[in-house]
């Protein structure tokens, strides 16, 4: 079997090349924003973030940011409060519909998010006038364009755990169902609604069309309109962005061996 297997040259190409392939934008978004005029490299640009002076130029993108962040909190709320019950729900009750379930799921990935805007527009017409305009609202459009990444994580946590089983001795020894999502399920699918939040959180900072379209500060607009003005702030921020994704990620692989230990 490991003859048939890749060599360990060829495993080491492969990794540069997939690395290089991540790195290089990477670095050269970093040496861009630390080039001065003089050709040489400085952090002028990096401590002009805590520059009082420069306080209205970077205020629309902090308050993009705190607005992508709200609509990630909610976000994620609508992942672990709607779609993990529901899935769940299929999975011990209507084993049947699962197919079904699983297409209207994964259907908004094949649809481009302009054409969710056209279908949405009027729907966001009537949320304007009941719930207000607030950024915040954005997170209905956002839970459906997350759908197919969640489902992904979550349903493989649910294949590898039997869950009719857990939930039937839990509710053998008198547990409530509530008690049984609660304590019993969603511990063992821990690691799966950990990285549906995580994808969750990725695609809210990283989603511009829709809230464009729909006339919403956030993040991603936010960098657009500063890019006018300064065109280093928007790649500091990126590179930013892409650090707390990165943490984030190493946050999850944490707890999820963390949980794995518990079980051992």
């Amino acid at each position: 079997m490991n003859g048939l297997g890749p060599s360990r040259a060829t495993r080491w190409i492969i990794g540069i090349l997939v690395g290089a392939f991540f790195a290089v934008p990477l670095l050269s978004t970093l040496l861009f924003t630390l080039r001065d005029a003089d050709g040489g490299l400085s952090l002028s640009r990096w401590a002009s973030l805590f520059d009082p002076a420069r306080a209205a130029a970077l205020r629309p993108i902090w308050t993009g940011l705190g607005n992508s962040l709200v609509l990630a909190a909610v976000t994620v709320a609508i992942v672990l409060l709607l779609l993990a019950p529901t899935m769940i729900l299929v999975s011990l009750r209507f084993p049947k519909l699962k197919p079904v379930f699983e297409f209207a799921v994964l259907l908004p990935i094949s649809i481009p998010a302009i054409v969710l805007v056209v279908g949405l527009a009027p729907i966001y017409l009537q949320i304007g006038r009941t719930l207000g305009t607030g950024t915040w609202t954005l997170a209905f459009a956002y839970g459906i364009t997350v759908l197919p990444f969640a489902y992904r994580s979550i349903q493989a946590s649910i294949d590898a755990a039997d869950l009719r089983t857990l939930s039937e001795a839990a509710r053998s020894l008198g547990a409530s169902w509530p008690t049984v999502v609660l304590r019993v399920l969603a511990p063992n699918l821990r690691q799966g609604l950990l990285a549906a939040s995580l994808l969750s959180i990725a695609v809210v900072l990283g989603e511009f069309t829709i809230a464009s379209l729909l006339n919403r500060q956030v993040f991603q607009t936010a960098m657009v309109v500063v890019q006018k003005q300064d065109p280093y702030l928007p790649a500091i921020f990126t590179l930013l962005a892409l650090v707390l994704v990165f943490a984030l990620l190493l946050l999850i692989g944490r707890l999820a061996r963390g949980t794995r230990k518990a079980r051992s």
